[in-house]
């Protein structure tokens, strides 16, 4: 079965196809960072502009590249919720207009599924049950995933996601956008025990994050250091991403090793754009080798956002019977 997917859930339009859930054979990836970098941040409607300008190309591309014709396509898979309400429809609304056209089926794909189908394209042996951490800018869940379309979130963010808290650090640093990249690469040169920096506890639930606490420290901490007349020479920013990164991953890391030690061993998957970050890899598998747990991460190249993921886990939406119909509507926020 051939699956068309198209993601465009924030400032990456991305079209491609692929085989039955597991064999990726196009993958096509306009990028807006060039553009966003220029504001430090993703603006909403110039996102949005710039996915009516790119989608009908990039979804062309793709079934170019994987050499089949649309006749060929068995469905269309579209991310349609969460996400920038105006990138999600850009992408919705084509997408029903090619099922329509076409005489497709639609299938409407919730974008943190997706990330976690990220696995399936890279690990054929992967199969429910098993957790899922997904950590990415805009969300931080810890998940039982029963089926490939049935999950249970058992922790999740309280407030800033992990990669929001990165990208807030990475600003205050003056780092240049996008900010989790280039706290990565910073942190790997500074010494992560300069400075405390302490994670939260959510006090009546266990498993849930909080990190907005640890994002307005490490601006107090900066801000503090400026009044004082110190200025942030190069040493001073690796140590103080270097000590940021260990909370924040420390953060991840305690709630990770206490689900292992207290439930059901199973496997753990690691998705989202901030599973790209080489800390937390390195942490999530020392975690689950310790235990000699199965660990499946996804290459860089399927941490970010791309269809590729879309069409994976609408494959499943698919056979487990989600339809779309032609006046589906997108949806900014919704739980997995």
């Amino acid at each position: 079965m051939y699956i068309l997917g198209i993601e465009t859930s924030c400032d990456e339009t991305a079209a491609s196809v692929v085989k039955d859930g597991r064999e990726v054979l196009s993958s096509v990836v306009a990028t807006q960072v060039e553009t966003h970098a220029l504001y430090g941040g993703v603006v909403p409607e110039i996102a949005s502009r710039a996915h009516t300008e790119a989608i009908s190309a990039v979804v062309s591309e793709a079934l170019k590249k994987a050499g089949i014709s649309l006749d060929k396509i068995d469905a269309v898979a579209v991310t349609y919720a969460p996400g920038l309400i105006g990138a999600l429809l850009t992408g919705l609304s084509y997408a029903k207009g090619l099922s329509y056209a076409a005489g497709k089926t639609l299938i409407p794909t919730h974008h943190i599924r997706g990330h976690v189908a990220a696995n399936y394209l890279v690990y054929p042996e992967l199969k429910p049950p098993f957790y899922a951490l997904v950590v990415s800018g805009g969300h931080t869940s810890l998940m039982l995933v029963n089926d490939y379309t049935d999950y249970a979130v058992i922790g999740r963010a309280r407030d800033d996601a992990a990669g929001e808290a990165f990208d807030k650090a990475a600003r205050v640093l003056g780092l240049s956008y996008p900010g989790g990249a280039a706290m990565d690469r910073l942190a790997c040169s500074g010494d992560a025990n300069a400075i405390k920096f302490t994670s939260a506890t959510v006090h009546d639930s266990e498993y849930d994050f909080s990190f907005s606490g640890l994002k307005t420290a490490v601006i107090n901490y900066v801000h503090t250091q400026e009044a004082r007349g110190k200025s942030l020479d190069d040493k001073m920013k690796a140590d103080i991403a270097a000590s940021f990164t260990k909370a924040l991953i420390y953060t991840v890391s305690v709630r990770l090793e206490k689900l292992l030690d207290t439930e059901k061993a199973l496997p753990v998957a690691l998705a989202g754009g901030v599973a790209a970050n080489s800390h937390l890899r390195k942490a999530v598998t020392e975690i689950c080798e310790a235990r000699n747990i199965g660990v499946f991460i996804p290459p860089l190249s399927l941490c970010g956002d791309n269809a590729a993921m879309i069409a994976s886990q609408g494959y499943y939406e698919y056979i487990g019977g989600s339809k779309g119909c032609h006046n589906q509507n997108a949806y900014a926020t919704m739980e997995i």
